[in-house]
């Protein structure tokens, strides 16, 4: 498992070039999916949409993405998923509790600045890292 650190977050890469995206800390199959999208909360933002699902483990946090067909043909998807992978790369929490987050891009994330993108996903982690900590310090009944 190189590139993962012990918290789960992502490791810097002694390549000059650019860090892994390791698949530890990538959502794969389908039933995760499906269950951050049935029992998870969600975060509406301007060019995309986050959908995240508290977990009891301690592994940290994982992501995934969708991209529908209503964005364009398989270049225009492909090339979106590549540059939310980027931005989720870059803006990666440090120390973020156990949760899976599922990242939807809207149209409007076709046309749109890296740095922009990259500053949007920054801002839903926070909400995310907010919520946890919330849940994390609520009284068990």
């Amino acid at each position: 498992m190189s590139g993962v650190a012990l918290n789960g977050g992502l490791k810097p890469s002694t390549s000059p070039k650019r860090r892994a995206f390791p698949r530890a800390v990538r959502l794969l199959r389908h039933t995760d999916f499906e269950q951050v999208y049935r029992l998870g909360r969600r975060h509406f933002a301007a060019h995309i949409t986050m959908f995240y699902l508290l977990r009891a483990d301690s592994q940290g946090m994982r992501a995934g993405f969708t991209v529908g067909g209503a964005l364009g043909g398989a270049v225009e998807r492909n090339r979106i998923k590549r540059r939310l992978r980027e931005a989720v790369r870059l803006q990666w929490p440090g120390r973020m509790p156990a949760v899976d987050v599922v990242i939807n891009p809207k149209k409007s994330a076709l046309d749109m600045d890296s740095s922009e993108l990259g500053k949007e996903v920054a801002r839903a982690f926070e909400v995310i890292q907010k919520f946890a900590e919330k849940q994390a310090n609520r009284p068990v009944s």
